[in-house]
């Protein structure tokens, strides 16, 4: 018998799968070309609600840069997180964790497992670790894994339950006054941790989510011929390959470069950055802190400047790093200006276009349909502005007050956020960059199998969003 008759054959939707990516590598766009796309789609709907011309440009132009603080926080995640994981020690911690899977299909669905667990605590270092864990996963040659589908589930924390954690941008603002809005807390009031990712209705939703996310991840999974290897992608081999040479360090040949390979330098500003933790985390809760991207990236080059030891080899590995952020650097721009066109771009009648949106579906909606309604209006506002805190500021006031005119509870409402706001990411190519910058992909390659996990989760999410609500009660907003 032949090697491709014995061959497993593909399972259903695994043929669907693959189907999906064939189409996405030949049509998909570049990220780039699929967020100008959408700058004029919106500019386009801003014009066709009667904001003039000038109106609509300058909402452009004047959004353009207003990311640039989330931009480089994003761009220090990738940073932060490689520079840490390539440091010899972590990296034999990753290496380590690579041995466990004995299959293809295990493999994914164990890369699945560990971003989504991960992410519950934080986003940030999700998407890293689980790009760094599929690099290291790829170098096994005795691993019939698929580079694409195993990408796509390192993104399945970002993409299916990153919101239901800790790192819940709503969720952390809720249940902090002093960083509200003050007219979104005379709406809502605050809301802690119990009353939003801690119900037991959360838990259960959570549950559910990794454990059908991770059924896809199975029956989705190519084998066989179909399986496609990091060295089948342009610009990919190289970075699932080891990189010693590039981890061991010259021997030094000037007298100037002392310094550059001394821990001296390391010591002195590691102490100064340790100090300065020190004080973050003892002013604030720990979850409060950590949230935090500046302290998170923060923390992370401290570990990544101590674990490198050397300034030189510090220097090298962001070096390396530094490549992989292209693609935040260039797009997230035309996501600020994005946002701007729906929250400033007025039309004829005074209002925005994220008003228009709002008021379709916040009209249509009564005490029963409100979360369906909620969720997917949150879901299709997410694709176009794809920031959960920023969209949260934009969006809580008027479907929070909503909530308070309909008796539906309010945690729940924030939950009915979370969940449905992170469906458009499985598609979004917004916050695949930074993992696709580590794996050496593009948006086509993994999208077929994130397309498959966003036909799973859209019914589970809303009907389980529903159905769970009906066993909570409003409670008034409970004020500082």
């Amino acid at each position: 018998m032949n090697s491709a008759a014995s061959a497993p054959a593909d399972g259903p939707l695994a043929r669907f799968a693959l189907r999906s990516a064939a189409w996405a590598e030949r049509w998909f766009p570049d990220a780039y070309v699929f967020a100008a796309l959408g700058v004029v789609i919106v500019a386009v709907a801003a014009l066709g609600f009667g904001a003039t011309p000038t109106a609509t440009a300058s909402a452009f132009g004047d959004g353009y840069w207003s990311l640039i603080p989330f931009t480089m926080q994003m761009a220090f995640v990738v940073i932060g997180g490689y520079v840490v994981a390539t440091a010899p020690a972590v990296a034999r911690v990753i290496d380590a964790l690579a041995r466990v899977p004995r299959s293809g299909r295990g493999a994914i669905c164990y890369v699945g497992l560990i971003s989504m667990l991960t992410s519950l605590l934080s986003w940030g270092f999700s998407l890293v670790f689980g790009g760094l864990l599929v690099r290291a996963l790829a170098r096994r040659e005795d691993l019939d894994m698929d580079y694409r589908a195993a990408g796509a589930a390192a993104y399945l924390g970002l993409g299916a339950v990153w919101a239901m954690g800790l790192s819940s941008s709503a969720a952390q603002l809720q249940a902090n006054p002093a960083s509200m809005p003050p007219a979104l807390l005379a709406i809502t009031g605050v809301i802690p941790f119990s009353e939003t990712i801690l119900l037991w209705q959360s838990v259960v939703l959570t549950a559910a989510l990794i454990a059908v996310s991770l059924l896809v991840c199975f029956v989705t999974a190519p084998r066989g011929a179909s399986v496609r290897r990091a060295r089948d992608f342009d610009g990919a081999e190289h970075f699932a390959i080891e990189e010693k040479n590039a981890a061991t360090l010259p021997p030094r040949k000037r007298p100037g470069e002392w310094l550059e390979y001394s821990p001296l330098i390391t010591l002195l500003l590691a102490a100064m950055s340790l100090g300065w933790l020190v004080v973050e985390f003892s002013a604030k809760p720990l979850v409060s802190a950590i949230a935090n991207l500046n302290t998170y990236n923060f923390a992370f080059l401290t570990a990544g400047l101590l674990l490198h030891w050397r300034p030189r080899s510090f220097l090298n590995a962001v070096a390396r790093a530094v490549p992989s952020t292209t693609g935040v650097l260039i797009q997230f721009p035309l996501y600020g200006g994005i946002a701007s066109l729906l929250t400033a771009a007025k039309g004829s009648d005074g209002q925005t276009l994220a008003h228009h949106l709002s008021s379709v579906f916040v009209r249509v909606a009564d005490t029963d349909t409100f979360t369906l309604v909620m969720g997917v209006y949150s879901a299709v506002l997410g694709f176009f502005v794809p920031s959960g805190g920023g969209k949260w500021i934009i969006e809580a006031p008027y479907v929070m007050q909503a909530a308070n005119d309909l008796k539906v509870h309010l945690g729940w409402a924030v939950q009915v956020y979370n969940a449905a706001e992170a469906l458009p990411n499985l598609i979004n190519p917004f916050w695949m960059l930074p993992l696709l910058g580590v794996l050496g992909l593009k948006a086509r390659d993994i999208v077929g199998f994130t397309f498959i996990q966003l036909l799973v989760h859209i019914p589970l999410v809303l009907g389980l969003l529903w159905l769970l609500g009906l066993t909570l009660s409003y409670h008034p907003p409970v004020m500082p």
